[in-house]
């Protein structure tokens, strides 16, 4: 595969530009040859032209290596270009924790990758080091302002922000800050979350503009004072400082695939953690270049696209034509409780079993009023009566089938996947149903979205959360919309239940408010906002073999 990276010339990035009708080099910074970012200029010449269609794509639950989503949304973008119907595939950019942990990077495998892979996957143009740089300003001068006199009363139990770095590491969970003495600051409990975690993040992704970016910096609730009053960033004056180092990461990245399509490559929320998609600027620019937008959800429907329709979706005025749920007979197996390691021993009664998890996501999505295709991501080691067996399944939920081979085959593998949408989209127009009201209280969100969604029986509120909830009502942010944190690998918020478990409660620890965001978080479960890494990380496998080259990413 590193050779077929590097015999492909990729086109200069004013090419690719160009065939999205973006001529004029105002619009255009670029970034070496490969890569620029766009100004956000371009939404104001282009806004009132028409939409495409929207494409989203999730997925069933996954294992723990995932099942090739971003794969087979650059292969179905890729497609629709080989059908002489422009597309433009967005998606996250990849984070550092993953990438030297165990999922590894985030730009499609095989035929179907986002290039140049390497700047990708690491440091790209510098957005996730500008969202580290704003939130660590943020915190530095929280505890600078306690230093010197503390003039807002900040009670240092009750400070809600914590720092960030892009990798993984369960040491930095919990920690005490300004030791050594007076002149090293307040000493006092802290934290890190991962960057894709972090509030800023949140931020840049969901803001049009350098106004809004700054207006919302400066809703972020970083603490209480001892007479319980909130603290916002305003008011510490670090909304101008942050805005500054995150002027250039609120424009949108362009890359291409390895066949030239376009790909705006942009912010990078986790899932499981935060809302789990690019920047809502770089979807809105898609819309109005091309007339296919695909956009990779991460994670499986229950998260993703739970997300993206409750929340993303209904903050940027986004429409959703169509969805795809990417399937692979490898997690049906898993699911139907056949061990990791033994795939290749399954049976037919493991695939039958793990049908249920794959039909409730199609559930899902027919709750929210999407039209869906089911894709098969084909490994090399399938069956043919495997692939019977899901197709069959599919006819009988009465929903569309289509294989996808992009891995191998590239573009032309995703134009079955690639037809059939265009057939279901065009006979099936909608309009996406949330799964909740903004008027409903955090409470019933949180409860709809467990029971109508991950198939709960009930909801556990820790005293925590209910008083988390309590606060919540006071400030007036019982109108937000719910971001939950929870595991990607099972419906539930215990990883250990597999398949399409019933009777189970989902436990809320918590609930984090990110004001600046316009959301709110509730913990489900053991779920952590700062990872670890596994016992044999992916960072032992990277390096630069005798001629420069980076060997290992994966």
């Amino acid at each position: 595969m590193d050779k077929l990276i590097r015999s492909t010339k990729p086109k200069p990035i004013y090419e690719i530009a160009e065939k999205l009708g973006i001529t004029e080099k105002d619009y255009l910074i670029p970034c070496g040859n490969y890569k620029a970012k766009i100004s956000l200029k371009l939404y104001d010449k282009i806004k009132s032209k028409p939409n495409g269609k929207l494409i989203l794509v999730t997925a069933m639950t996954p294992t723990p290596y995932g099942e090739g989503k971003t794969t087979v949304a650059i292969g179905l973008s890729m497609a629709f270009n080989k059908l002489q119907k422009s597309s433009i595939v967005c998606l996250r950019q990849p984070s550092l924790g993953p990438i030297f942990g165990l999922k590894g990077g985030g730009t499609g495998g095989g035929r179907c990758l986002v290039i140049p892979l390497e700047d990708i996957n690491l440091h790209f143009t510098g957005d996730f080091h500008a969202v580290t740089s704003a939130h660590n300003l943020l915190a530095a001068i929280l505890d600078n302002h306690i230093h010197f006199g503390n003039e807002l009363d900040l009670d240092e139990t009750e400070i809600l922000f914590k720092r960030t770095i892009d990798l993984n590491d369960r040491s930095l969970r919990n920690i005490v800050v300004g030791l050594g003495g007076k002149t090293n600051g307040p000493a006092r409990e802290d934290g890190f979350t991962i960057t894709p975690a972090s509030e800023i993040m949140a931020i840049l992704s969901l803001s049009n503009s350098l106004q809004e970016l700054k207006s919302r910096l400066c809703q972020i609730l970083v603490g209480f004072s001892k007479k319980k009053k909130p603290v916002f960033a305003g008011e510490l004056r670090a909304c101008g400082s942050m805005a500054v180092l995150l002027r250039d990461a609120i424009k949108p990245n362009l890359v291409q695939t390895l066949e030239n399509t376009p790909a705006f490559i942009h912010t990078g929320c986790f899932a499981n953690i935060a809302h789990g998609t690019t920047s809502l600027v770089s979807m809105q620019m898609a819309l109005k270049l091309a007339q296919y937008t695909v956009v990779e959800a991460g994670f499986g429907s229950d998260l993703g696209a739970e997300k993206f329709v409750n929340l993303v979706a209904r903050v940027g005025n986004l429409p959703i034509d169509g969805a795809v749920i990417v399937a692979t007979t490898r997690a049906l197996k898993y699911h139907g409780g056949a061990k990791e390691k033994e795939l290749d021993k399954a049976t037919d009664v493991h695939l039958k079993r793990g049908l249920e998890n794959l039909g409730r996501h199609i559930e899902n999505l027919r709750k929210m009023n999407i039209p869906t295709v089911v894709a098969l991501n084909l490994f090399t080691n399938d069956k043919a009566r495997d692939i019977k067996i899901v197709k069959g399944y599919c006819d009988y939920q009465n929903v569309p089938f289509a294989t996808f081979n992009g891995y191998n085959a590239g573009g032309e593998g995703g134009i079955e996947l690639a037809e059939t949408l265009e057939n279901v989209i065009t006979n099936n127009p909608t309009n996406y149903v949330p799964i909740y009201s903004l008027e409903d209280p955090i409470e019933t969100k949180i409860e709809k979205v467990a029971k109508e969604i991950y198939g709960a029986s009930d909801v556990i509120f820790s005293s925590t959360a209910q008083k988390d909830l309590k606060r919540i009502n006071e400030l007036k942010y019982n109108n937000f919309p719910i971001c939950i944190a929870k595991t990607n690998l099972s419906l539930s918020d215990n990883p250990e239940l597999i398949g399409a478990p019933k009777n189970f409660k989902i436990t809320i620890s918590q609930i984090r408010i990110f004001s600046g965001a316009g959301y709110v978080v509730p913990i489900a479960g053991d779920i952590n906002l700062m990872p670890g890494l596994p016992k044999v990380p992916n960072a032992l496998s990277i390096d630069l073999d005798d001629k420069g080259y980076i060997i290992g990413l994966k």
